[in-house]
């Protein structure tokens, strides 16, 4: 009778420092009406009214976008969109969603494929779309200072006037907010790094409105703690960036594009681990497979036609004789692996058209869809030891193969790294049926072996016939690459 009665004591909660978020009472929020209302009377006095939106068409498009693999839920819209202009307003605004409890979502380029700025909780939105000015460019030390809503497509256009650039190159569009938020990757990624390599300093907001900058300028420091580096790929969970001070680097001398195609994907990868293996300093290996590469013809958005075949995309960069040598290296080393064709960039202008397609993959295979409402696309990201590239795009290939999907694979494959983008249903979808799929990567994605080993994916607009359902999940669990996602409820900032 005791050992019962003392089994209905209350356990001792876990409050240990490993334990985990769901063994913790989740912070309350005040979305009412008249808490909102008031807010925002708060929110135009911080920024004017011009400023502020509560139109539903800003608001639906700073939830979410048509190319996410996240869709928004239909509630999942901020009460407001607040423009602030400083980090004294941003602050400011935070201080009062703080106070009285309100989450907040902060958006600046919204090319995010992952629901990043979705407003899972409501509250607000923060828009830094004003603030983005490049501050100062101190040449002599290779860095600049810029505003969170500059994009690094126009930084990269300014820093060239003084022969300068900044490697990290994501998604078109994609700015620096957002790129310190998600601790973005790009193309020059295998040569030059990740963000993570280019940030000095960040001026941050946090959740009660304090400002704190992380570090000062120059660039080597032994003394306390890496803060820098900490809110690098916390998506808006620790703090809004205001300001960041990036390292930037001197332009090569020359650069060059190589494109090669391959009867297999196989044959593609054992190329790039040739490559690899053999010490060729190129700054980047892109890998197109048939279907990609079918789609980017489909589109009609580069300036010639491609073989449907598995392709590599090498960028070159340094001396002239330097690139020379590299693209002699890499044509040898295709050509042992079954090459079919190698082009190479002769001028400036080919360059340009060579590289364009792969900057087009993602766009062509959303055209696919053709603007219709019943068909999504979502982007899967894995990543594994450069030995097990080829045995895992193989096995990835044919797996997609069964599952019936249109599906593409495209990858930074230099580091090991690809994406599988592809349709997950093409059958009516109704707005009420949610679910949630549970999606594995392949046997050969072991822990410690890929950044994303498995995930749980919302999708508010599942199929309403019970057969494309089974289709869809069957296929999805076939699919080797893991959908890039996290739980969403955390990826809020939370006052």
């Amino acid at each position: 009778m005791g050992y019962y009665w003392g089994q209905m004591i209350p356990q001792k909660a876990d409050n240990s420092s490993t334990a985990p978020l769901d063994n913790f009472v989740p912070p309350k929020h005040n979305i009412s009406e008249a808490n909102m209302e008031a807010a925002w009377t708060d929110f135009r006095d911080i920024v004017g009214k011009d400023n502020i939106t509560l139109d539903p068409n800003d608001l639906e498009s700073h939830a979410g976008s048509s190319w996410s693999s996240h869709p928004s839920s239909p509630g999942d819209v901020p009460f407001c969109v607040i423009k602030p202009g400083s980090t004294q307003d941003v602050s400011a605004i935070m201080k009062i969603c703080h106070e009285r409890k309100i989450p907040v979502t902060p958006y600046s380029g919204g090319t995010s494929l992952e629901g990043h700025f979705a407003a899972t909780k409501g509250g607000v939105c923060i828009d830094f779309s004003r603030m983005d000015k490049i501050l100062k460019l101190h040449k002599e030390d290779l860095d600049v200072v810029v505003q969170p809503a500059v994009g690094w497509e126009h930084l990269n256009e300014e820093l060239a006037k003084s022969n300068l650039f900044f490697p990290p190159d994501p998604g078109p569009g994609a700015m620096i907010g957002g790129m310190v938020g998600t601790g973005c990757s790009g193309t020059n990624a295998y040569r030059y790094g990740t963000m993570k390599d280019w940030v000095l300093s960040l001026t941050i907001v946090l959740a009660d409105g304090t400002v704190i900058k992380t570090r000062q300028r120059p660039r080597k420091s032994s003394a306390g703690y890496d803060l820098t580096r900490m809110f690098i790929g916390s998506e808006g969970t620790l703090g809004l960036v205001t300001e960041a001070t990036l390292k930037v680097t001197v332009k090569p001398q020359h650069t060059s594009v190589a494109v090669c195609a391959f009867p297999s994907i196989r044959s593609a990868a054992d190329c790039v681990f040739s490559v690899v293996g053999a010490g060729v300093p190129i700054a980047a290996i892109e890998i197109l497979d048939d279907v990609q590469m079918a789609c980017i013809n489909d589109a009609g958005q580069t300036s010639k036609t491609w073989k449907n075949a598995p392709t590599l995309f090498f960028k070159f960069a340094g001396t002239p004789n330097s690139v020379k040598e590299q693209i002699s290296q890499v044509q040898t080393l295709a050509k042992r692996s079954g090459s079919v064709s190698f082009e190479f960039a002769k001028s400036e202008q080919e360059k340009e058209d060579l590289w364009q397609a792969r900057k087009e993959a993602l766009w062509s295979v959303m055209a696919k869809s053709e603007g219709r409402d019943d068909m999504a696309v979502w982007t899967t990201d894995v990543a594994v030891p450069i030995s097990k590239l080829p045995q895992i795009i193989e096995e990835t290939k044919e797996k997609i193969s069964k599952s019936g999907l249109l599906a593409s694979i495209v990858g930074h494959v230099g580091d090991g790294n690809f994406h599988c983008t592809y349709h997950p249903h093409s059958t009516p979808r109704s707005p009420h049926n949610t679910y949630t799929q549970q999606q594995s990567s392949s046997t050969i994605a072991k822990p410690n072996t890929t950044r994303h080993t498995t995930s749980c994916t919302k999708w508010s607009s599942a199929p309403s016939n019970s057969k494309a359902r089974r289709r869809v999940n069957t296929a999805s669990a076939l699919l080797s690459a893991t959908i890039y996602r996290m739980n969403w409820d955390r990826r809020r900032l939370m006052p």
